[in-house]
């Protein structure tokens, strides 16, 4: 269970990350509180996850699903680019998370 909560929390990583672009510097108040809800969800979930998992694996894997997650949909929502070096940046990202998950 605890993977399943460490997996929730990169979602909300993911989300908070994206909705304070859309904050234009906590000046609009939905997107404000959609990060902040975030924000206090993705560490919720993260602190059960850190019942069972050691903290070193745990945070790495957070952040990068975080990093992951956020780097994709900058990609799609805001048009950043897609270079093959970037992309392959990103898998090495993913490459360090599936490894981490398989020496947990």
């Amino acid at each position: 269970m605890a993977w399943a909560f460490l997996f929730i929390a990169g979602l909300f990583e993911v989300s908070w990350a994206v909705a304070l672009k859309y904050t234009e510097g906590f000046s609009r108040l939905v997107p404000s509180l959609v990060t902040i809800v975030g924000m206090a969800l993705s560490l919720g979930f993260l602190g059960l996850a850190l019942k069972v998992l050691p903290i070193g694996t745990a945070y790495a894997v957070w952040t990068g699903i975080g990093a992951v997650g956020t780097v994709a949909f900058g990609i799609y929502l805001f048009g950043e680019p897609a270079s093959a070096i970037r992309l392959a940046c990103i898998g090495l990202i993913l490459a360090g998370i599936a490894g981490l998950r398989m020496a947990a």
